[in-house]
């Protein structure tokens, strides 16, 4: 029997959803839930031989060569019992850390979306430099936490939204009140912040699953769209040539399957935002009615190369 592992919480919605869908096609599933790790799942590897396993509590075992993909939803890191002797407790999270992170690189083409994907998402600066290279347009970006070349670059643009480098907040615009130099200063001495141009038009999200494309248009009238529960979604085609900047955009950030954010300017041009490694999509799938579902089950279940890797 086919085996698939889904990592993240078992009561996570898009981890209930996707159970179910591969459990239809006749397929053994297991949550793969990280905080469970080490006080009750039993990770393995033997270096020599390039063998591991996971053992949960119910006693169910499973080699890691007999997994036919893992679907990454969700990491949530390990959890260690609370020790009085804070530097064991420190070397306890990274042994744990370290094997986990050793299991989850030893077989990277089971993994959908791998681990080297995880981490270029985690550098959003990066990640927006690598896909300027390919010729795809990004909006005027800094990244600083230097007060002096935060205020000139929003005073040499006629509107600059802000938000988070690594993520975990909604954009905002900047006001001058953002700019006062003591808010400012002390914002900025706490963390870098991500500000950019405002690009006026409208969103579009692009799910891009192995070589199938799917696109919508997000009609809001909020600053992000995250915040709007009324959000209108229309599905649309890309031109060509940007159906195949999102195909090289996928390949080149090492995922397999991603949504991909663009602002479509008022000009009709698409603007590149964010790929994400592991976005939701069950509400984007009722609205629009796009498989998106059904696609990823057969990119989970297919044995051949998936984005050139073999």
């Amino acid at each position: 029997m086919t085996r698939i592992l889904i990592l993240g919480h078992p009561t996570e919605g898009h981890v209930v959803h996707m159970q179910a869908a591969l459990q239809q096609e006749g397929v053994q599933v297991r949550c793969l839930e990280t905080h469970q790790f080490p006080t009750q799942l039993r990770l393995s590897w033997q270096a020599d031989k390039q063998q591991g396993s996971i053992a949960w509590a119910d006693g169910e075992e499973w080699m890691l060569h007999e997994i036919h993909r893992v679907f990454w939803r969700q990491i949530a890191g390990v959890v260690i019992p609370n020790l009085d002797d804070q530097h064991q407790q420190w070397v306890a999270y990274n042994d744990s850390m370290s094997l986990l992170r050793s299991l989850m690189q030893a077989q990277p083409r089971q993994w959908i979306n791998s681990w080297e994907a995880y981490q270029f998402h985690k550098e959003k600066p990066l990640q927006l430099s690598t896909v300027q290279q390919l010729g795809v347009n990004i909006p005027k970006t800094l990244v600083s936490n230097d007060p002096n070349q935060v205020t000139a670059f929003v005073h040499a643009l006629d509107k600059v939204i802000y938000k988070p480098v690594y993520g975990g907040a909604h954009t905002q615009l900047v006001t001058e009140a953002h700019l006062e130099p003591q808010r400012l200063q002390l914002a900025l001495s706490l963390s870098p912040a991500t500000f950019q141009e405002y690009i006026p038009g409208t969103n579009v999200r692009t799910y891009v699953i192995g070589e199938t494309v799917f696109s919508a248009e997000i009609r809001s009238s909020t600053l992000d769209f995250r915040e709007d529960a009324s959000a209108e979604l229309l599905p649309i085609s890309l031109p060509d040539a940007v159906r195949q900047q999102s195909l090289e955009i996928t390949q080149t950030l090492k995922l397999q399957w991603t949504a991909i954010d663009w602002r479509l300017s008022a000009s009709g041009d698409y603007v590149f935002l964010e790929a994400n490694p592991s976005p939701m999509f069950i509400y984007f799938e009722q609205q629009t009615g796009y498989p998106i579902t059904s696609t990823l089950v057969q990119l989970l279940l297919s044995s051949r190369s998936v984005m050139g890797l073999s």
